[in-house]
């Protein structure tokens, strides 16, 4: 169990801007951090990393204090954190090999070669950091945060400078990895198509509050305002409610639902790029060709 309650004043392009969380959060969790820029989601991150301090409060992972305000000795350094950190950029070393990078963190061979090999990129050990390709790099520095093995992933919008493809490799990559070592994920992202794929549940920040809590479907679903459009997507999730089939599409930053006639059940599947359309706000899908 990991315990979050903290208050720090932020200074945005707006003025102070007060940050206020309380969560808890279960072993094993998968934890999407999203909302607008500027709402406090990477300062969350690095307070929970030991990055920034706080004005008040505390955090506690199982029985270790890692900081409480109230206790002036309760503070646990940053080395001593059980913490995996993937930022946006891949801060590999530039001077070391694929598998120095690796080794630097811990010297653990054979935990190195096990992670690259689950990437797929042993091949590349010995390849320097500036000879691999963008996707490559994060993979690398994803398989470097897990070489002290940590109890905590943190996860700062890792996949954002990515293509598609990459991304979609990419999140199959941390789905692995969380569930293979057990650990809890928090991940920073706008990507609802990814935020729905990976979390088991997304807390929603609006200016330094949670704004929402909850299932990807309750906090990122779509259900009020004009329902005219027409918009490419992804094809997230085909489940039945009742008698009716259900589709859940990943639309820029939102989630929309449509209902699926039998055909289109059986014609549609998970992963496919997907027209949406209304007349007399009734939606339409349709699969868009290859």
């Amino acid at each position: 169990m990991i315990n979050i309650d903290i208050k720090k004043m932020l200074h945005g392009s707006h003025g102070n801007m007060p940050l206020d969380i309380n969560i808890h959060i279960k072993q094993g969790e998968f934890i999407a951090l999203t909302g607008v820029s500027g709402s406090g989601k990477t300062t969350l991150l690095r307070i929970i990393a030991g990055l920034e301090t706080i004005n008040e409060g505390s955090i506690k992972v199982h029985k270790t204090t890692w900081v409480d305000t109230a206790k002036t000795k309760a503070y646990t350094p940053i080395q001593k954190r059980k913490i995996g950190y993937l930022f946006q950029d891949y801060a590999l070393f530039p001077n070391m090999s694929v598998l120095k990078n690796l080794t630097f963190v811990k010297d653990d061979k054979k935990l190195a070669y096990k992670l690259l090999d689950m990437v797929n990129l042993r091949q590349l050990e010995n390849r320097m950091p500036q000879s691999l390709s963008g996707g490559q790099k994060q993979r690398i520095a994803l398989c470097r945060a897990l070489m002290n093995q940590p109890q905590l992933l943190l996860l700062d919008e890792p996949l954002s400078a990515l293509d598609l493809a990459m991304r979609k490799k990419l999140q199959e990559d941390i789905k692995r990895f969380h569930k293979e070592f057990s650990m809890t994920t928090i991940m920073v992202s706008h990507d609802p198509s990814e935020i729905y794929k990976l979390s088991s549940r997304v807390i929603l920040l609006d200016q330094g509050n949670i704004l929402k809590d909850g299932k990807a479907k309750d906090v990122l679903l779509k259900t009020s305002g004009s329902q005219k459009f027409s918009f490419e997507g992804e094809l997230l999730e085909i489940y039945q409610a009742d008698i009716l089939n259900i589709a859940v599409v990943s639309i820029s930053e939102q989630l929309v639902k449509v209902v699926l006639d039998s055909t289109q059940a059986n014609e549609l599947k998970v992963g496919d790029q997907v027209l949406i359309s209304t007349k007399a706000f009734s939606p339409t899908i349709k699969k868009l060709k290859e």
